[in-house]
Formats: C-alpha cells, sequence, structure tokens
C-alpha cells in the first residue's frame, strides 16, 4: 500500500495531535494544518506543518491540495466567545468541505460529538455548540464527498489500559451519555479512513474495558443489519 498523506486540521488541539500520531504509527503522512501560534508535542516534530487561518480560502485550498484525505478535528471550546461554535463548527467546517471540493479532496473525515443536533442539552448552554456541530455535518453530508462522521462520547486524556478497552460503535442518535479516552476517538478516525463501508456514515462511539474488542468492518455489519 502506498503512503497516503493526509491532512489534518484542529492538529494542535487534544484530539488532533493524537489523530495525527496514530497516522504516523499506521505509515501514513499526516500534514498539520496549524494556525501561526498553534504549539504541537514533540512527536509530531518531523510531521509536515503548514500554518494557515481557515478563514483564508486560498490558503486553505493551497494546503489541501494533493492529499488523499483530510480529517476535521477543528472544535470550539467551551467559553464565554458564544459566537465560536457558529464560527468554528458550522461555518468553519463548511469553508473546509467547500475547499476539499475545489481541490479534488473526496474523503473527508469530521470529528464531531454525541447528541448533535440535539437542542436540549447543557452543552448548548456554550453558544448551542450542538445545534452548530449539526449544522457542520450537515454541510459535509450534503457536498457529495465521501464522508464519514465520528460522534464521541465524553472525552478523557487518559492513555493507560486502553489496549483491552472495546469501542461501542453505534449509528446515529443511538447514544447520550458515556466517555471515551480520546486516544481510541483517534483510533477510530484512522479506522474509518481504512474502511470504505464507513463513508456516508455517522457513527457514534464511545468505550468500556466491559466491552469487546470489534473492529469496524463488523460492527459496521450490525449497524446496518
Amino acid at each position: 500500500m502506498s503512503q497516503r498523506t493526509i491532512a489534518i486540521t484542529g492538529a494542535s488541539g487534544k484530539t488532533g495531535f493524537r489523530i495525527a500520531e496514530e497516522l504516523m504509527a499506521y505509515g501514513d503522512c499526516p500534514r498539520l494544518l496549524l494556525r501561526s501560534e498553534s504549539v504541537i508535542p514533540e512527536t509530531l516534530s518531523n510531521a509536515e506543518q503548514v500554518r494557515i487561518s481557515l478563514q483564508d480560502p486560498s490558503a486553505l485550498d493551497a494546503a489541501l491540495k494533493g492529499v488523499d484525505a483530510l480529517v476535521i478535528a477543528t472544535g470550539a471550546r467551551p467559553s464565554i466567545d458564544l459566537l465560536g461554535p457558529m464560527r468554528v463548527d458550522a461555518w468553519g467546517v463548511r469553508s473546509q468541505v467547500e475547499s476539499c471540493l475545489r481541490v479534488g479532496v473526496s474523503r473527508v473525515i469530521l470529528v464531531s460529538s454525541l447528541c448533535a443536533g440535539r437542542w436540549r442539552h447543557p452543552l448548548n448552554l456554550f453558544g448551542l455548540i450542538l445545534v452548530w456541530k449539526r449544522i457542520g455535518e450537515q454541510a459535509l453530508e450534503n457536498s457529495g464527498l465521501d464522508w464519514t462522521v465520528i460522534r464521541p462520547g465524553g472525552l478523557s486524556e487518559r492513555e493507560q489500559s486502553l489496549e483491552e478497552e472495546g469501542v461501542y460503535w453505534t449509528g446515529p442518535n443511538q447514544q447520550e451519555k458515556d466517555s471515551i479516552p480520546r486516544r481510541l476517538v483517534a483510533r477510530c478516525c484512522v479506522e474509518a479512513l481504512n474502511t470504505p463501508a464507513s463513508i456516508g456514515k455517522i457513527l457514534e462511539v464511545t468505550s468500556s474495558a466491559s466491552r469487546p474488542l470489534i473492529a469496524l468492518p463488523e460492527a459496521l455489519l450490525s449497524i446496518d443489519s
């Protein structure tokens, strides 16, 4: 298999840098799309870095030229800036989708959130974040691109004992709570990238040590049945 170049936006974020690390471990070349001030861990110092503003369409187009896929791991953090989710999770995703269409990047993975689209949810106190995430998802779904949306549950930084932790994969609007370490979310993104049957699917993911280890192709059989 030839080495792929996979662009990652939000690559300095807590999930984004782990996605880059997992892609490197798999043998791919991550292209980190970073803001000028973003800091990345030492583990990614050899990865290709492109410093751009995602609000600059021509710079974004240039950064995405020649990549085999894009993983969108940008996400607004809960803050007092209540317009952040609209800018990042809705219009920001849409601008990345439009750039993919312009430069011919067909495969896109979007990291979203459990309960995306839900109005009645405490997280919406932070600028209707789940509502805007769903609008971002829809921009991707309606694009005609080969998309997969990964909706993780509550995110943890834990890095221990992950090898025996099973991922619970479901279709959309099946899960409401439970959590998953960011490292496993990163692995879910790489697995989706390597599983053509995940194209056109919204996949919700949480994890637990009590769950069996199940690969995505196998999980999709039960999701689709």
